[in-house]
């Protein structure tokens, strides 16, 4: 071998298998469960609220405007708790505010299962809505902050999955005690609510704190051991301990178990948000709020919440069968749900949130038009009959499949440590006014438009929601929470996209006549 050549060690066949996967971290993934069991409290509630408001109807003698009012009002409720959960995540820490969230839907849970009257029931709805407001914020942000990246997607899409979980138990619960006498049967559907929420208040305790929070506090050296167990090597702990000391204003070489930091982590929200954004903030800002906005907007809650009355429509007249009907849509939602957790880190957001919206707009235009036909007709027409069924039941689960779990999913993570309780915790406001005002007018609006064009306006509005999700989301998959904030700052700017997704090159060079030219494949 001549002077100064390299030595060339022979390869194995090992060398030239595929790097493999780093193994699911146990650790991470419990975490993520239990805080994601919080979302069972709002996916009960609003599952055994369409077939308990049958009985209630019945029982107290009620107008369809009081149902109306009754179903969403908890939707109107659950901001506040969104609000003041941001607050106390950031002063008690992640882990205590699931706690609480937990012990007001308790409170709310026995309160309605005792009602005797419709007031009473508004006032239990009033704890059970601001418990669900700090559900519906907490989980997302806390498992966020514990993923290791390569998995992030899956977990942070788990409250998603107990959500849908929580409606199909709902709806189960509907068709159990629906045989029960009419004044104790819509009482306990309400009020065994109640049983999840012991569960999750004792059970979370179990879980760490979130180390994002905890250096935000100063508290290296606990922050330190949590990372550990979470991340899928030490070198990614070292790695996320630095971004998160960064961003929180701690030297890097800082090695001390306690510190006190000068950012805190919180402040001047408002002013970062309102005032004086960014562009990246802004445009941060701006997609979440849309994306939460357009999940809700697109009509989830109302074949949700009024999916007996749907069935109605299309020609289904027992109760017992309506019921059933509806159980299928739980059903299929669940299941959709699981296959988006499996796909979200292989996929990508992006692809699979477009693909969602661009099913839900045929499926609700599917429905629009069965149901149209049906109300015109004065005969039985058995194939719209299960034309509209299958409406329902695509609908249920194009939207399962990608625009319920990512939106969740992609707020949570692209916010900066310095904004993300409180950023997300705006777009929970959304999220839930938006629902509140679905589910508060669908009744009234069906009467209007009719129900068939009350369907014709969600497609509408589900195909705005795709022309935003395409213009306005990059990309975050596999991305740190850290490096994402890079991915927005300009509303019409090429997204820096992962290659794995859409097909699209990040950055391509190209070498022509000598020069370097760089564009998406």
């Amino acid at each position: 071998m001549a002077e100064g050549e390299a030595t060339i060690a022979p390869k194995s066949l090992e060398d030239f298998d595929p790097p493999k996967k780093p193994k699911r971290n146990k650790f991470a993934l419990a975490c993520a469960i239990l805080a994601s069991m919080t979302s069972i409290l709002l996916g009960y509630d609003i599952g055994v609220m369409s077939g308990a408001a049958i009985y209630i109807k019945r029982d107290l003698k009620i107008t369809d405007v009081q149902i109306e009012i009754l179903s969403g009002i908890i939707n109107i409720y659950s901001p506040i708790g969104s609000y003041i959960a941001g607050r106390f995540s950031d002063w008690i820490g992640r882990r205590y505010t699931i706690v609480l969230a937990g012990v007001i839907f308790f409170v709310g849970a026995i309160l309605m299962g005792l009602s005797p009257n419709y007031t009473f029931l508004m006032f239990g709805r009033f704890f059970a809505g601001v418990g669900i407001g700090f559900a519906f914020l907490i989980a997302p942000v806390y498992i966020s902050e514990v993923s290791p990246t390569s998995s992030r997607g899956l977990l942070t899409s788990l409250p998603e999955v107990f959500l849908n979980g929580g409606i199909l138990i709902g709806y189960i619960s509907n068709y159990g005690f629906s045989k029960l006498p009419l004044r104790y049967g819509w009482r306990v559907m309400l009020g065994i609510g109640a049983i999840p929420s012991i569960f999750l208040a004792i059970a979370v305790l179990a879980m760490p704190e979130s180390p994002r929070w905890l250096v935000a506090k100063g508290r290296i050296g606990e922050a330190k051991k949590v990372l550990y167990k979470i991340s899928d090597s030490r070198e990614e702990a070292q790695q996320r301990l630095d971004d998160i000391k960064e961003i929180t204003g701690i030297p890097l070489n800082c090695d001390n178990d306690i510190v006190s930091v000068t950012k805190v982590q919180g402040k001047g929200v408002w002013k970062e948000l309102f005032l004086h954004p960014t562009p990246a903030v802004r445009h941060i800002f701006i997609a979440s709020l849309g994306i939460h906005f357009f999940a809700q907007a697109t009509g989830i809650d109302a074949v949700v919440l009024y999916s007996p009355r749907i069935f109605e429509k299309a020609g289904i007249k027992s109760d017992t069968n309506k019921l059933l009907a509806t159980i299928a849509v739980g059903f299929v939602k669940t299941m959709f749900v699981l296959v988006s957790t499996f796909l979200l880190d292989r996929v990508g957001r992006r692809v699979l949130l477009l693909t969602s919206v661009g099913g839900l707009i045929i499926s609700l235009l599917t429905l629009a038009i069965s149901l149209t036909i049906i109300a015109n007709s004065h005969a039985t027409l058995t194939w719209a009959i299960w034309l509209s069924i299958a409406a329902v039941l695509s609908y249920a689960g194009t939207f399962s499949i990608g625009s319920g779990p990512i939106t969740w999913v992609y707020s949570s993570e692209i916010f900066p440590l310095r904004l993300r309780a409180q950023g997300v915790s705006f777009g929970a406001v959304v999220n839930r006014l938006t629902s509140g005002v679905i589910s508060m007018t669908f009744l009234s609006l069906s009467k209007a438009i009719t129900i068939g064009g009350a369907f014709f306006l969600f497609a509408g509005i589900a195909i705005v929601a795709w022309v935003f999700h395409y213009t306005m989301l990059p990309e975050t998959q596999g991305k740190t929470l850290e490096e994402i904030e890079e991915s927005f700052g300009g509303f019409w700017r090429k997204r820096k996209a992962s290659p794995h997704v859409e097909g699209v090159n990040r950055e391509t060079q190209l070498s022509t006549n000598g020069q370097t030219m760089t564009r998406e494949d």
